[in-house]
């Protein structure tokens, strides 16, 4: 019996160091580090910086991606949490926002063999890609649902800053509202903020006032203050970035949905898959599903009318119809 004992003892141990060098002689393959500067309002904005986020969770999940984050609140400065980021050894470093770019590129420069990923704009050195939608295709077709929408036929426009990237939302929302309705009336106001949920209750409020029924915002959670305020009165609202539905449910009739996580997990599929970054600058529009609209709901939408929607969405990824200025 002492015997059997000993000898399945020497089996178990012999299995042991068996086990042992054939998972030494196995390469275990190196996980992918990403780091992301998030733009200045951060994790919560219900809108580009939780978009972003839900990108990289996903890239976690399904290409076993390991990612970290930094907030301004707290690095204080962009060029601080992007060196914090390159430090910390991540493979890709990512900027948020265009608001990003001067600091993502002071740092570029300084470890030019660092790859960068740069969203929402375009930067010439060799070591950023550049990712960027056509904010105008997408804000169009928002632009034909409010002018369906609208009674008063007087629309409101809330941009976070009078920059040429959101000036690209107002413009692509105007054509599309006069596609439809040549008379209408756009009110445009610019915050000047994307993290003031009451500025935006404020603007929206005096754009009610003057007779708008219908308000599109492309400004962070300034704008989700006025989605609500819109709830408040009784009117409604078009969000951004993400569908922003759930935050005002009885006025929220769609939103114009940029698809960052959507083009996150694509840019970070083909490093995952290829070990190389598309070089240059990556735009992308409806049709390649970077911009587009969420669910249209609230108010009554008729088969004819959804397939208005369709028809101008065709015209624009055929290049029928000019979006921008």
């Amino acid at each position: 019996m002492k015997r059997l004992r000993l000898i399945v003892a020497m089996m178990l141990v012999i299995s042991l160091f068996a086990g042992c060098s054939a998972q030494e002689g196995v390469k275990t393959k190196k996980r992918i580090k990403v780091g992301i500067m998030l733009s200045d309002v951060g994790l919560g904005d219900q809108s580009f910086s939780d978009s972003a986020f839900r990108g990289l969770m996903k890239a976690r999940d399904e290409l076993g991606i390991i990612f970290d984050y930094r907030e301004l609140q707290d690095t204080k400065t962009y060029e601080q949490g992007l060196k914090e980021l390159v430090e910390e050894g991540n493979d890709i470093v990512i900027g948020l926002g265009f608001m990003v770019q001067q600091d993502l590129e002071k740092v570029a420069k300084q470890y030019p063999k660092q790859k960068f990923i740069l969203i929402d704009s375009v930067s010439n050195l060799k070591n950023v890609t550049s990712i960027t939608f056509k904010e105008d295709e997408g804000s169009f077709l928002a632009g034909v649902v409010a002018a369906m929408t609208t009674k008063t036929d007087k629309i409101g426009f809330i941009g976070g800053a009078d920059v040429p990237l959101i000036r690209k939302f107002a413009v692509g929302f105007e054509k599309g509202v006069h596609a439809i309705k040549p008379n209408a009336v756009v009110d445009v106001v610019y915050a000047g903020d994307f993290g003031n949920d009451k500025l935006g209750a404020n603007i929206a409020k005096g754009m009610f006032s003057r007779g708008c029924d219908v308000v599109y915002t492309a400004a962070g959670f300034t704008g989700v203050g006025a989605l609500k305020e819109a709830e408040a009165h009784g009117v409604y609202a078009i969000g951004v970035d993400s569908d922003q539905y759930f935050y005002a449910e009885k006025a929220v009739v769609t939103s114009m949905v940029k698809n960052v996580d959507v083009a996150l997990f694509t840019v970070l599929k083909q490093y995952v898959e290829k070990g190389k970054l598309e070089s240059g600058t990556v735009q992308l529009g409806l049709k390649e599903n970077g911009v587009g609209l969420a669910p249209i709901r609230v108010v009554p939408w008729s088969e004819p009318q959804q397939k208005l929607v369709e028809q101008w969405k065709e015209k624009i990824e055929n290049g029928e119809v000019t979006t921008n200025e």
